[in-house]
């Protein structure tokens, strides 16, 4: 099975997590693909393939004869996709491109717009995996689950291709900040590992956001509107000068490259009771301070202007810049350099507006850096990936665990 076949069968998988759930996974249905990838690492030969009760998935290839002294590199993708839109009933399928607007949905007129797409233009000639408009696509990070398995059933079918012991592990929950919250490192055995969890082909990250989450619960007084004078807070009224009081050029749509953010994610409520709920990201860890910094105060500016209670804010770091983890061992960036130029890509160093597994674990003792998968507009309806992309990937991976690109 190529890794295109293995993208098209694991995105029939319906991986959506919950940020609802308190479980682990968040939810079940994430265990059938899981139990599928076990099922397959062990038939591709690699040992004690299995999936533990919390839905991650483990297994490693033995180094090659006269290797086993080379550290062992961890190869990591996550199997859930995003809750923001839905990975149920995926229908991909392959075009060729050659140019102009995408149409996903003739009838609805869904489509990837060439004039507000730039990536498109950097696929022409090549072959591109879409969906029918109604769903993603589900290549973060199905697409890297595939990249993996296919470049350690090649590793296994060319025993001459000298390599140390290879680690693969596969997470839940990483879309809602959880993929690493019981990932067994001790058990993992790798020295270092790489997220296989980017965008565009070429990708190189080692810089993500600082992120915390925020809920602000708005306390009102509800009476009836025709004897509220000086009487009713309204709780929704209260909820929006919260909000007018952040900085409204430092949303997700006003922010680029290393500029943060604060971002409402969701908000409801009623007369009595509002809740908000918003995302802090900044890749510079002083801003990032000063932006919860910024939130406390108006928090207390309210509750003095309208009594103390009525605004309650939860702050709640999330993961860190994995930079500073990862600058103490820079090779690991120089070996990946030199296996995308081996494959014939120019590399890119890219900061991620975002976070990875490879985050949380690259403070929790595991160096891991991201890589691409070769995908464009994750998240969404519009997400695409060449083909090529993804055959290109798995050649690097190949190279990048090669004792000889160390």
């Amino acid at each position: 099975m190529n890794v295109i076949d293995r993208f098209l069968r694991y995105v029939s998988f319906d991986t959506q997590s919950d940020p609802e759930s308190n479980t682990c996974p968040s939810s079940a249905k994430q265990k059938l693909l899981g139990a599928q990838l076990a099922d397959e690492l062990t038939q591709i030969g690699l040992q004690s393939a299995h999936m533990d009760e919390h839905g991650y998935v483990y297994a490693w290839l033995p180094a090659t004869p006269g290797c086993e002294g080379v550290p062992c590199i961890g190869l990591i993708a996550h199997m859930d996709t995003a809750p923001s839109f839905s990975g149920k009933d995926v229908k991909p399928r392959i075009l060729e491109y050659t140019g102009g607007d995408v149409i996903l949905d003739p009838q609805k007129d869904i489509r990837i717009k060439a004039n507000e797409d730039e990536g498109l233009s950097r696929c022409v000639g090549q072959h591109l995996i879409v969906t029918d408009g109604s769903t993603l696509l589900g290549a973060d990070d199905k697409a890297g689950v595939a990249e993996i398995v296919s470049a350690v059933e090649y590793l296994v079918g060319h025993p001459e291709i000298p390599h140390g012991r290879i680690a693969v592990g596969f997470t839940p929950d990483e879309e809602v900040g959880r993929g690493a919250d019981k990932f067994d490192i001790a058990g993992f055995g790798a020295a270092v590992a790489y997220t296989v969890d980017g965008g565009e082909l070429g990708e190189l990250e080692y810089e993500n956001f600082n992120a915390a989450g925020a809920v602000v619960t708005v306390h009102g007084l509800s009476i009836h509107p025709g004897s509220s004078k000086n009487r009713m807070k309204n709780a929704l009224l209260m909820a929006m000068e919260f909000h007018s009081m952040l900085p409204q050029e430092q949303a997700p749509a006003h922010t680029e490259g290393y500029e943060g953010f604060y971002h409402l994610d969701q908000m409801k409520g009623d007369v009595t009771t509002a809740k908000m709920e918003y995302i802090i990201r900044d890749h510079d860890r002083d801003k990032f301070e000063a932006k919860k910094d910024h939130m406390k105060r108006v928090a207390a500016f309210l509750n003095e202007k309208y009594g103390q209670g009525t605004i309650e804010l939860d702050l709640t770091d999330q993961y860190y810049n994995m930079k500073a983890q990862i600058e103490p061992h820079m090779y690991l960036i120089h070996r990946a350099k030199a296996a995308f130029r081996k494959a014939g890509v120019e590399p890119r160093e890219v900061a991620i507006r975002g976070g990875t597994d490879g985050a949380r674990l690259s403070y929790e003792g595991l160096p891991c850096p991201n890589l691409s998968t070769g995908g464009f507009n994750f998240h969404g309806n519009l997400e695409y990936i060449p083909v090529e992309a993804m055959e290109k990937m798995v050649e690097v991976l190949v190279l990048l665990v090669q004792t000889e690109n160390t």
